[in-house]
């Protein structure tokens, strides 16, 4: 019998598809997350959706207003958890490490948005916890962004960069085939 593995996604709200969320990268991010969950609800595996509520009024997630609540496509079912957190780590003032722990689940597959903000933070403390963690790289898509010297980077150029931080060090990045595999039982 396989040991469960938890696909968990991450901020994936209606306020993210908006043009005011900035310039992204990977489009077919969110056809891509639909066949993974997809894949893992047929195999009954579990998962996790993460929800960003922030504790800004002016945020587009913001609670109870639509930009806070999840895409069409990523509505929770019932028996899947749900962690709304108000900070990037979705393991920060939640029950999301007693709850996998209480599960009997080590394997994480992570994917949403964005990646080098929800993403990094949740994959890096899921590594230092000492869960198996891995990251769709097609799972996930980040905004266009200033660096620290000013230059404006691009979207792509910010999500290659936070998996290179992810990679070997907290998590492995994988691809969509990849986590398909993974979930199999």
């Amino acid at each position: 019998m396989n040991t469960p593995i938890v696909l968990m996604i991450i901020d994936m709200q209606k306020g993210m598809s908006w043009p005011q969320a900035g310039v992204r990268n990977n489009l077919n991010a969110e056809r891509d997350i639909t066949e993974l969950l997809a894949h893992w609800r047929g195999k009954n595996q579990p998962v996790v959706h993460v929800l960003h509520h922030s504790t800004e009024p002016d945020s587009l997630f913001w609670p109870e207003q639509e930009g806070a609540e999840p895409q069409e496509m990523f509505l929770p079912l019932e028996n899947e958890k749900v962690i709304v957190k108000s900070v990037p780590d979705a393991f920060t003032y939640s029950n999301l490490e007693v709850w996998l722990n209480t599960q009997g689940i080590q394997r994480l597959v992570i994917v949403g948005v964005s990646t080098n903000n929800s993403v990094e933070s949740t994959v890096r403390s899921a590594g230092n916890l000492g869960f198996k963690t891995y990251v769709v790289a097609n799972g996930c898509f980040a905004f266009e962004k200033k660096d620290f010297d000013g230059e404006m980077r691009s979207a792509q150029e910010v999500h290659a960069m936070s998996l290179a931080n992810l990679d070997g060090e907290y998590a492995t990045v994988i691809t969509q085939a990849d986590a398909l595999l993974l979930c199999k039982q």
